[in-house]
């Protein structure tokens, strides 16, 4: 009789455990994704905050999600603030985006990130600090505007760097932002903000 209980407890937390949560705001939560301890799987936490789902990184720092493709394991969070009158992101505190490499979620290699306000060290990189730097462009509206004239530079997130995190930080690069699936000579008004990141499915 022991076994018989102990094995229906298990069956019923499996199934539990696969339900889909139910929806935040006006995005569906797909599995395994999960806002709760009673839906999707715990490894895939997301939160869903007054009505806005969220994604928390490794320090803490709330990122607002903009949408989810179920499909392809992937969804797009929103850049941190870059701070009114100022050359800091929001997130600078924490050092930037940093994601728990215990957890199945990355940064994809679709991200050009574009770092602002960047001391002249960087120079000694491989990125593109020029003039054409895409930053350029990104300075000369909105909250870009509190950037213009710093060092600044571009490049694209690929597979041979840390898939985990975009750095800032004070006498590095204090600001930063990113564009989703850039397309050569794309306008800056097409350009898609966020941070693609990807998981892996559940074994």
């Amino acid at each position: 009789m022991v076994h018989v209980i102990v094995v229906l407890f298990i069956l019923v937390t499996q199934v539990s455990a696969y339900r889909p949560c139910p929806k935040c705001g006006k995005i569906k939560v797909p599995y395994p994704l999960s806002t709760d301890e009673n839906c999707g799987d715990p490894r895939y936490r997301i939160y869903c905050n007054n009505g806005a789902l969220e994604f928390m990184s490794a320090p803490g720092f709330y990122y607002k999600i903009l949408s989810i493709s179920p499909k392809a394991n992937k969804l797009i969070i929103k850049p941190p603030l870059i701070q009114e009158n100022t050359c800091y992101s929001s997130d600078l505190d924490q050092g930037g985006l940093m994601l728990d490499e215990n957890l199945p979620f990355n940064i994809s290699t679709r991200n050009t990130v574009m770092l602002f306000n960047c001391s002249d060290n960087i120079l000694l990189s491989p990125l593109n600090c020029s003039s054409s730097s895409f930053c350029r462009e990104f300075e000369e509206v909105g909250e870009g505007c509190g950037c213009k004239g710093t060092l600044c530079c571009h490049f694209l997130k690929d597979s041979s760097m840390t898939s985990h995190r975009i750095r800032a930080r004070l006498g590095g690069c204090t600001a930063y932002t990113c564009v989703v699936d850039k397309q050569p000579g794309e306008p800056l008004e097409s350009w898609n903000f966020g941070i693609e990141l990807q998981w892996l499915p559940p074994f």
